[in-house]
């Protein structure tokens, strides 16, 4: 017995030696590969299993996954860039930011999209349910968080009646965030001919403990036409029926055109990893009809991409602010790079705002973003609190033209381990549209003096900086 626990000893320090060089090789900064090679070496009994579960900041196995299937989806990935080429929008105004968008998500801004924002859940889920309902050929839905509740039961009846009608509906949902969506919610679906996956990010030998990646989007397509993308789950609590975080306060986006396609190319990514099919879908895209139509872009973001994308995108609009930059998100935990353009952005003159919640659904977050706001003392950068309930909102406006509405929160979890999506919409009236709603919002927010935080008492800063050193994975 004591030979055995002695090799086992043995093991786990040659598997924390292994990991740690691993982690020396790899880490994403220089502390995290410090920290992570000193908690290896030191103490491994504890470090080799965290490692396992939170060391790895990539998700390779997408990757992996396409390969399996190359020449099939490289033709069809051929076949959708065509489709959009004729789309693209002439010069947008963005610039470099275009460019690099473009190169690292294989995206680009397309014309002729029709847009509507939605406040708050009433407003999102009757568009959505109403756009549901008059599907024809297929539903595409994700969710990172479907509960099976009042409102849960009235997105599963919507998509069983067109289910039973003849239209194909697709589900998809992530592991951690639908925690509580019990079996039978899928079966019942499943029963009327619709197809349920959860996403899966620990799929396969290599990928068994990769839990730390969540997909975190929300996506809803009808027919290859009409989308939604935005911050709003599916829950009572998305309804402001939570009696602890009402009022809930949020945003999401309907999107018809060219984006609608964009949008069903990112569900597509997802579904095939979690499916390992390639479904047949509607890959031509038109025209939005109306007399307002804009050019717009639909933003993937993930840890299977080869670049940090979500961090460059923000770096790049904050750079490329001239006149304000106002931001809307729960938590603010950001990473170096967007912490230095906001900076610059503030010493360039440019009219920085942050929006975040005052009132918490996540202790640690909400501590660790005092951190980062005292931080920031010094520069002319105007925080604030929304009081009243949750604020859920994930987005940005860039001077008069600009607007950014989707589901990546400004944090480090978003911008580097879950797999995230954003509409960037450009055009004057739409972004007076967002204006007027942060507006609204920071009328019913307290402002934070970064300041006054910084002389709080010694207790409170240390429980902050406490949870700012868990950021990475918050």
């Amino acid at each position: 017995m004591e030979a055995i626990w002695y090799w086992l000893l043995v093991g786990i320090y040659v598997t924390g030696i292994v990991f740690a060089l691993e982690a020396v090789m790899k880490a994403r900064t220089s502390q995290a590969a410090i920290a992570w090679s000193l908690a290896l070496i030191t103490f491994p009994i504890v470090s080799v299993v965290a490692y396992l579960f939170l060391g790895r900041n990539k998700f390779l196995g997408m990757v992996e996954a396409y390969e399996e299937n190359s020449v099939d989806l490289d033709k069809l990935q051929a076949q959708i860039r065509e489709a959009l080429a004729p789309c693209a929008a002439p010069p947008s105004g963005l610039g470099d930011v275009r460019r690099a968008m473009r190169a690292a998500t294989g995206m680009d801004v397309v014309a002729d999209n029709a847009v509507t924002l939605l406040v708050d859940g009433e407003a999102t889920f009757a568009s959505i349910l109403d756009g549901i309902a008059e599907a024809q050929d297929y539903v595409l839905v994700q969710f990172y968080t479907i509960r099976d509740d009042h409102l849960g039961r009235r997105l599963q009846e919507a998509l069983i009646e067109r289910a039973r009608a003849g239209v194909r509906v697709k589900v998809l949902y992530d592991d951690i965030g639908s925690i509580s969506l019990p079996r039978r919610w899928c079966r019942e679906l499943e029963a009327a001919g619709a197809e349920t996956y959860s996403f899966g990010p620990d799929r396969g030998r290599r990928n068994r403990f990769q839990h730390n990646f969540r997909n975190h989007r929300k996506i809803v397509v009808v027919d290859g036409r009409s989308g939604w993308v935005g911050g709003l789950n599916v829950g009572d609590e998305y309804l402001g029926l939570d009696p602890k975080l009402s009022p809930w306060r949020d945003t999401h986006l309907r999107v018809e055109g060219p984006m609608a396609t964009q949008l069903q190319r990112v569900f597509f990514s997802d579904w095939y990893w979690a499916a390992r099919e390639i479904p047949e879908l509607e890959w031509r895209p038109q025209a939005a009809t109306g007399d307002r139509l804009v050019p717009g872009m639909i933003l993937p973001f993930s840890p299977s991409q080869a670049h940090e994308t979500a961090t460059l995108y923000f770096v790049s609009l904050l750079n490329l602010a001239k006149e304000r930059a106002w931001i809307s998100a729960p938590y603010f935990v950001p990473d170096e790079a967007v912490m230095n353009a906001l900076k610059l952005a503030a010493l360039r003159g440019v009219d920085v705002r942050i929006i975040t919640t005052g009132v918490s659904d996540s202790l640690p977050v909400y501590f660790a973003a005092f951190h980062y706001i005292m931080r920031l003392r010094g520069v002319d950068i105007r925080f604030y609190a929304f009081r009243p309930g949750f604020l859920h909102e994930k987005a940005m406006l860039v001077d008069d033209r600009i607007a950014s509405i989707g589901t990546v929160n400004f944090d480090e979890r978003s911008f580097h381990l879950n797999f995230e999506v954003t509409a960037l919409v450009l055009d004057e009236r739409f972004a007076s549209e967002v204006e007027a709603t942060f507006e609204h919002t920071m009328a019913r927010c307290e402002p934070i003096d970064p300041k006054e935080l910084a002389e709080r008492s010694l207790p409170w800063r240390f429980t902050v900086s406490f949870f700012r050193l868990l950021a990475p994975i918050l």
